[in-house]
């Protein structure tokens, strides 16, 4: 009988050693702690991104900062933080590298809250424009630290959910300022705005550094100490490390130029698989339908200006999210993808039916105010489940090791830039192609996106991040390691190409 028992417990201990190495043995909990405090940066990224909407009339009409502001000089305002995010996304990648993800994202505060004090002790439009800069440079450096340090801290089967976290966090930051921005003035929104990142500070601050980094500056003392932090007290932390270890050793081995970089297979798939991803989000018409919920949602009610239009578009970005966080694991990246990509082209020609009947003849749309603002809530939700998210969780597990430094933040940049030319050309290509066209442009390009996906993008779901490369590459997986299954990881040479 006690011979039983010891044989027991040693296949007990045996298939304990054997998911260590697969990185599913531990305590998930901890993960999902550092996971969300590290999106706290994304929370401070969402209220920046949210503030312009309840703060446009009272700026640009009401004149409640004492000194006037024009609606071009406000477009401006709202606009230019796009450029301070693009400027940062290549600085982030080499400060990560120096010192550490958690000290990186940590010093975002300092520009974050020096944004804020700007806007808040605001005497001119220079002011508000400089504060909204900074804002940028903080918001933007968090788009590619905080998908790195989640992608680096979490095992592969909640990789996904962790890697939504900052896309739920940004709408919940969104969703946050259109409720206080709802009942306070614009000083005292700002001011409790600028409090989200010390708050955030103080909560990240007690989060361990990604294991991966320690073991790329060789103490591995300190990356052992980061994952029993987070993969609980009682983890065999060895093997891991030992694997940790040897992929390091490969990436130093392997590295190469920046320009050499480029010439490889995979590199050059994941770059423009997330740039395509970037262009189709950026381009789905989600500024434009969120630009014109507030005139949709007063037609449907009677002509009436609705101060709960913009809480009810955050709330569902908010719940759509949270969905898509829950299911991504499940169900993949690429069906939430065409999914979302193709019921986006669905509401936003529904929104080019109506404004092209509205234009045509006002009255025919009286009846039909409801089409518009199912149509507004479908896109969003759409866009919240798949574009909104998948695009960033994707580019933190797409590139090799030895290319993330660089190559992750030109996907960055991309999209940064194309939200500031997006947000400013929109009224010059609405005077142009009138409000129908828009929508109709927007439709056809989010139809592409759909063929895009199916055509181009992989499903990750479940992978390790080394397999993602093979099949970047064009290799071909093992029997045993079905595309969008998660393959055992028990070989010591199998992660040469962790996120850096």
């Amino acid at each position: 009988m006690v011979q039983t028992v010891l044989k027991r417990a040693r296949d007990a201990m045996s298939k304990f050693v054997v998911n260590n190495v697969a990185g599913e043995s531990g305590r998930k909990l901890p993960q999902y702690i550092a996971g969300l405090a590290a999106s706290g940066g994304a929370l401070a990224a969402g209220t920046f991104l949210g503030w312009t909407a309840p703060t446009d009339k009272p700026l640009t009409v009401e004149g409640e900062y004492g000194f006037p502001v024009s609606d071009e000089q406000f477009s401006w305002v709202g606009s230019i933080s796009n450029l301070g995010a693009a400027l940062m996304c290549f600085p982030i990648g080499y400060m990560m590298k120096l010192i550490g993800r958690k000290w990186s994202m940590l010093a975002m505060v300092l520009p974050l809250v020096l944004g804020w004090l700007l806007i808040i002790f605001a005497e001119n439009v220079a002011m508000l424009m400089v504060g909204r800069f900074f804002l940028g440079v903080g918001g933007g450096a968090f788009c590619v630290a905080a998908p790195t340090y989640t992608a680096e801290i979490a095992q592969p089967s909640i990789r996904g959910t962790l890697g939504t976290f900052f896309q739920l966090m940004v709408t919940v930051g969104i969703l946050f300022v259109y409720a206080v921005g709802a009942g306070v003035d614009v000083q005292v929104l700002s001011i409790i705005c600028g409090v989200i990142p010390l708050v955030f500070g103080a909560i990240f601050f007690f989060m361990p550094e990604s294991p991966y980094y320690f073991v790329e500056k060789g103490r591995y003392s300190e990356a052992a100490s980061s994952l029993k932090w987070l993969r609980g007290a009682q983890y065999d932390e060895n093997a891991e490390i030992e694997d940790l270890k040897q992929a390091d050793e490969k990436v130093k081995a392997e590295a190469i130029p920046m320009l050499v970089a480029f010439r490889q297979k995979a590199t050059v798939r994941a770059l423009a698989i997330s740039l395509g991803l970037m262009f189709f989000q950026q381009l789905s018409g989600i500024n434009a339908v969120i630009f014109y919920n507030s005139a949709i949602f007063a037609s449907a009610n009677g002509g009436k200006e609705m101060s709960s239009a913009s809480i009810i578009v955050g709330g569902i970005q908010v719940v759509a999210t949270l969905l898509a966080s829950v299911v991504v694991d499940k169900v993949g990246r690429r069906i939430l993808l065409l999914v979302s990509d193709l019921m986006m082209a669905v509401s936003t020609i529904l929104l080019a039916v109506y404004f092209q009947l509205k234009q045509d003849d006002p009255a025919k749309v009286d009846d039909l105010s409801w089409l518009a603002v199912l149509a507004v809530c479908l896109f969003i939700a759409m866009f919240s489940i798949g574009y909104g998210p998948v695009p960033w969780l994707m580019v933190g597990e797409l590139f090799a090791n030895n290319v993330k430094a660089f190559a992750s933040p030109v996907a960055g940049v991309f999209n940064w830039l194309l939200a500031f030319l997006v947000t400013k050309v929109f009224t010059n290509l609405k005077d142009a192609m009138g409000e129908a066209g828009v929508f109709w442009l927007f439709s056809g390009i989010s139809l592409l996106g759909t063929v895009f996906v199916f055509l181009v993008v992989p499903e990750t779901k479940g992978k390790s991040l080394n397999n993602i490369q093979r099949l970047l590459a064009g290799e071909k997986l093992n029997a045993d390691e079905p595309a969008g299954l998660p393959e055992p990881r028990d070989e010591r040479d199998e992660r040469p190409a962790q996120v850096a």
